[in-house]
């Protein structure tokens, strides 16, 4: 009989089968012993405030979208078309004083304007 390169041949069932039940408990004891290591790290972390699930901005301190419409219009724009909130912040659509169509970029805790961008006439 012959044998692939490596293998050991085997001289009888009772052997090969002592030989597989030796390797599957000698695993199943392997991680059974890391699973409670584990367990003790993910009890020792310190829980996180909840967060939204797209920006990782705590819920309680960011505005509603209520709030950045009252500050946009406070600030002299009008026609507010869009507001989105994505990475962290707040993405408006609306007219200027000026009547030019702009997108602005709101602080989602504080309302504060961070970036104003112009948007070309069609």
């Amino acid at each position: 009989m012959r044998s692939k390169a490596g293998a050991v041949p085997v001289r009888n069932l009772k052997e090969c089968t002592m030989f597989t039940t030796s390797r599957r408990l000698l695993l199943a004891t392997a991680i059974a012993a890391a699973l409670p290591l584990g367990a003790a790290r993910a009890q020792t972390a310190a829980p996180a405030a909840p967060t939204t699930a797209s920006a990782g901005v705590p819920m309680a301190q960011q505005l509603s979208i209520r709030d950045i419409y009252d500050r946009v219009e406070a600030a002299g724009y009008h026609d507010q078309q869009e507001i989105e909130f994505e990475h962290g912040r707040y993405e408006v659509k609306a007219v200027n004083a000026q009547g030019q169509r702009v997108k602005l970029t709101l602080n989602a805790q504080t309302g504060a304007i961070e970036a104003t961008r112009i948007k070309r006439a069609k």
